[in-house]
């Protein structure tokens, strides 16, 4: 197949448009979705969608439970699968979070983010890669700048940007506590990035981030043109995030955890291909390639959801692109 998306050839390469659509329409899904014309306009310009306190706390309180089952399996705790603190030893990552965990499979296919994921991707999808993801207080290592599509195209073989990542907050996540930046509007250009890829970089990228970081002059450029926002709230809330928006955290230097459960939906229709970076295929559990079924769910009426009106970021936003033109 033929790389619509360059990157890391070894070569500075000039950022581009997107060749995909943000939304991608279909009669089927489109018009049968919880999501109105507002909601995928803003999702279509920002690349993400913002929901503060979308579960209850009670929803998402039984995870720690799972977690701190985990952490004392001495046998679960070696397996490839879950990412430990380089510097402290913590749980960091726990990976095939909707295999492990029948609590995380049912969250998969609850009818109002799975019926938001089909509207935006306009097709049944499934679950491309699933995580827990872990900052503990005064110690929790941040990431930088990254496309995850970047490093799936690259290293797992998605051919094309259509995937969405949800993300629900365990915890509360504040300004202190490393919660994940976005750049509004990144999602709309590619960015390559320069350094080829040596087999199983995964190992050292799944605790620090080091290849698939775009230049600091391309990150510049998109940051002036769009801002950066990190969305904050209590646990439940929900972030969806469409699969190039660049984002990055910082280290967690508060006391407080930050814990985030994280789920790929992809488009049935952009199954993986051969990693486009040469390299041989990442792990299954990093990128789910083997007996792919669309998920499903009970036929339901749905409900629409409302997306909250963000001002001061869209006021912010206007005022600075204004003053780029």
């Amino acid at each position: 197949m033929q790389d619509a998306y360059p990157t890391r050839r070894g070569e500075s390469l000039e950022p581009f448009p997107r060749l995909d659509p943000v939304v991608h329409s279909s009669a089927r899904f489109r018009w049968h979705g919880p999501l109105d014309e507002c909601a995928l306009s803003r999702y279509e310009r920002d690349g993400f969608l913002w929901f503060e306190g979308f579960f209850g706390r009670e929803r998402v309180e039984p995870f720690f439970d799972e977690l701190a089952e985990l952490s004392r399996d001495a046998e679960a705790m070696a397996a490839d699968h879950v990412i430990k603190d380089p510097d402290s030893g913590e749980l960091r990552s726990v990976f095939s979070m909707h295999e492990i965990s029948q609590r995380f499979s049912n969250l998969t296919r609850d009818p109002r983010i799975l019926g938001m994921v089909q509207q935006l991707l306009g097709s049944d999808v499934y679950i491309h890669q699933s995580r827990i993801n872990d900052k503990f207080g005064f110690q929790g290592r941040g990431f930088d700048w990254h496309s995850d599509f970047e490093t799936w195209h690259c290293e797992d073989g998605m051919p094309r940007m259509r995937a969405v990542s949800a993300s629900i907050l365990l915890t509360e996540n504040n300004e202190f506590n490393g919660p994940l930046m976005l750049i509004p509007g990144s999602h709309q250009y590619f960015a390559p990035c320069v350094d080829p890829t040596p087999e199983e970089n995964w190992k050292d990228s799944l605790k620090k981030q080091r290849l698939g970081v775009p230049e600091k002059s391309v990150l510049r450029w998109l940051a002036n043109r769009g801002g950066i926002e990190a969305p904050k709230g209590p646990p439940g809330s929900l972030l969806l995030f469409e699969c190039n928006t660049l984002h990055a955290s910082n280290m967690n230097m508060s006391p407080w955890s930050r814990s985030n459960l994280f789920f790929v939906y992809n488009s049935i229709e952009n199954q993986m291909q051969e990693p486009f970076g040469g390299q041989k295929p990442r792990p299954d559990f990093l990128a789910h390639r083997t007996d792919v079924e669309p998920l499903t769910m009970r036929d339901v009426a749905f409900e629409p959801v409302v997306v909250p009106a963000h001002k001061h970021a869209e006021t912010t936003a206007q005022a600075r692109q204004d003053a780029l033109e």
